[in-house]
């Protein structure tokens, strides 16, 4: 199933100090086979993640506005993972049952959400069934995107620096936002998204992310974390 690619990538190859370099057979060989070494030196591979309203989304689009950045939401690709018919899909109503289906029978995501956040346990059912698909499909945009000479990609996923089934080595590195719980309760109400404020969340691998102050307007955070890129 061919993924619609949800990346936003501006024209350009300036900015960031990037630069064009060939993908190679070899090169390709390595990424999918998981090798440590899998980032490639012509392309920053940037994670963004954090708690709902840390001003990931943000972010990721204002950056995007620069050439040669191109962001992408890993939580719509998640969703396209499922769509009716697909491995994942089939290993979702295995696992949830039917109830998660609309009559329609594509996935329901609000019921879906109901039957794997009841507990720990199905929510890691749902991460393990979910995360290596959205991996799967990460790996191949990083080789579409270093190929057309992006020199920094953005990969938003609130859960890059604490699910098990994320590959770390994909990226140069993850940066963990922090805000105040003010400051997230504040973004998420103005957006009816109030009540994402308090919902329960794994803090990070301190080892496998940066933590970077995500207080202030979003093009003050952006303007912080370019200058971090630059120093990569």
């Amino acid at each position: 199933m061919r993924i619609t690619s949800p990346v936003r990538t501006l024209e350009g190859r300036s900015g960031f100090g990037s630069r064009f370099v060939e993908t190679s057979i070899a090169r390709r060989a390595r990424l999918h086979a998981g090798h440590a070494d899998a980032t490639f030196p012509g392309m920053k591979v940037i994670g963004l993640a954090g708690r709902a309203g840390s001003g990931k989304s943000a972010v990721g689009r204002a950056l995007a506005q620069r050439p040669g950045v191109a962001f992408v939401d890993l939580d719509r690709v998640a969703w396209s993972t499922y769509q009716i018919g697909a491995p994942t899909y089939w290993r979702l109503v295995s696992c949830f049952g039917r109830g998660i289906l609309r009559p329609d029978g594509a996935v329901d995501r609000l019921r879906l959400a109901e039957a794997a956040f009841g507990s720990a346990r199905s929510r890691e059912e749902l991460d393990a069934i979910v995360h290596p698909a959205v991996i799967g499909w990460l790996r191949d945009l990083i080789l579409e995107e270093e190929a057309r000479g992006t020199g920094v990609l953005l990969v938003e996923g609130a859960l890059l620096g604490s699910s098990p089934h994320v590959d770390r080595s994909l990226f140069t590195t993850i940066l963990w936002l922090e805000a105040s719980d003010r400051a997230r309760r504040e973004r998420l109400e103005a957006c009816g998204r109030g009540g994402h404020a308090v919902r329960e969340f794994a803090e990070p691998d301190c080892g496998a992310v940066r933590r970077v102050s995500a207080e202030g307007t979003p093009q003050d955070v952006a303007d912080r974390i370019a200058r971090l890129i630059d120093t990569l």
